[in-house]
């Protein structure tokens, strides 16, 4: 090889580092949040720092290919968000209606003043696989079937064996009643303990809705736990109406004092809990909340105990409740299965559910059921609600 050339040769070899590139991966999701009757929340990660978008295209008979889908994006303020973690809010779907959907990424290997440089792409599958799908949620839909399950502490097999329980074709949504896991210090305990399960399971077509626990509370990662749930949401409490129930979704923080030593003086539950009642009292007297055939309140924490969260959930929550009159309380957080019935100081049952067990609900206008399940199949409880 002549000396010109093997000077060339070795100047490409050296300076191939620079350019080589691997691939960008989805890691985790996507995964569903805050469906309603005409908007949804899509989540999901990369393992690079990325900028991201959701394809949506009606659920007919055209191909996914057929023409260019509308575009997503993750954004913020005319912005496009460059990160690991992406989530898309679309707007303006229609009620009861099926969509299908993928998740794209593109990396971005550097952004200067604006020159911003691309890296490869990645994305859910449409090609050689059925797209994903999604049903928005419809308020004058006469039947709605529904799950929950809670206190898991990221024991996987336990929630593969409650959701294995369910006919997920013929269930609308899952609701996870907190303590998912024991500690919140970095992302891996969310996808690690519970959240890729669910994905693979459900949650890339049937929604999930997160009631926060305590446990969710604890750990350096704490205060992240809106990025992954109801990212595009005010609140992590909130309303959403499914057929012929309304829900409504309180968080009722931690069980301890806030001077309690195992916080470290870090938390503010109290008064938290205090602001989140004055929301309640508005959303209880609310036309959503009073027009519809059922009211169902889920909470993590029940307001029976002893320990501190529960008398706040009691001295704050439960007077406003008992004058608003829901058809039901969803609780967890006890680790043991309690059905208290309606008395005439609270004119409502309260279900407790086990850290084993899953509860069904299948609500027309007319009947509420309920029936609890635990990890073995046998059937804790039946009832229903009636107008």
């Amino acid at each position: 090889m002549k000396r010109e050339n093997l000077l060339l040769f070795l100047i490409l070899l050296l300076s191939m580092p620079a350019y080589a590139q691997e691939g960008i991966r989805l890691l985790h999701g996507p995964y569903l949040q805050n469906l309603g009757s005409e908007e949804v929340t899509i989540v999901w990660l990369s393992d690079k720092p990325s900028v991201g978008w959701v394809e949506l295209a009606p659920d007919d008979n055209s191909d996914f290919y057929a023409t260019e889908r509308p575009r997503y994006f993750d954004a913020k303020n005319g912005v496009k968000n460059t990160s690991t973690i992406h989530a898309v809010k679309i707007k303006g779907l229609k009620p009861g209606t099926n969509y299908r959907y993928r998740v794209f990424v593109q990396e971005v290997l550097s952004h200067v003043a604006h020159q911003v440089i691309y890296g490869y792409y990645a994305s859910t599958d449409v090609y050689s696989r059925e797209p994903l799908v999604f049903k928005t949620s419809d308020p004058a839909n006469k039947n709605t079937s529904f799950a929950m399950v809670n206190d898991i502490h990221g024991n996987n097999d336990v929630l593969e064996k409650l959701v294995s329980k369910c006919d997920l074709k013929n269930t609308d949504f899952i609701i996870f009643n907190g303590d998912m896991v024991s500690v919140f210090n970095e992302e891996k305990h969310i996808f690690d303990g519970f959240m890729d399960t669910a994905t693979r399971l459900f949650a890339s077509r049937v929604p999930m809705y997160y009631t926060r626990g305590n446990h969710e509370t604890r750990g350096a990662f704490a205060t992240e736990f809106q990025r992954y749930f109801s990212p595009k949401e005010e609140n992590i409490y909130y309303t959403f109406r499914q057929g012929p129930i309304c829900f409504v979704i309180l968080d009722t923080g931690e069980d301890k004092p806030d001077s309690d030593i195992e916080y470290a003086g870090i938390t503010v539950y109290d008064e938290y809990r205090t602001e989140q009642a004055e929301w309640l009292r508005q959303v209880l007297d609310s036309k959503e909340y009073k027009e519809a055939p059922f009211k169902i309140v889920v909470a993590h924490i029940p307001p029976m105990g002893g320990w501190h969260g529960n008398l706040e959930v009691e001295n704050k929550f439960m007077p406003l409740l008992r004058d608003a009159k829901p058809d039901l309380m969803l609780c967890g957080h006890l680790h043991r299965f309690i059905h208290q019935k309606a008395t005439k100081e609270t004119p409502f049952p309260i279900i407790v559910n086990s850290n084993t067990a899953i509860l069904k609900a299948t609500a027309n206008p007319t009947e509420l059921k309920i029936e609890v399940i635990d990890v073995d199949g046998k059937v804790l409880d039946q009832f229903s609600v009636k107008r």
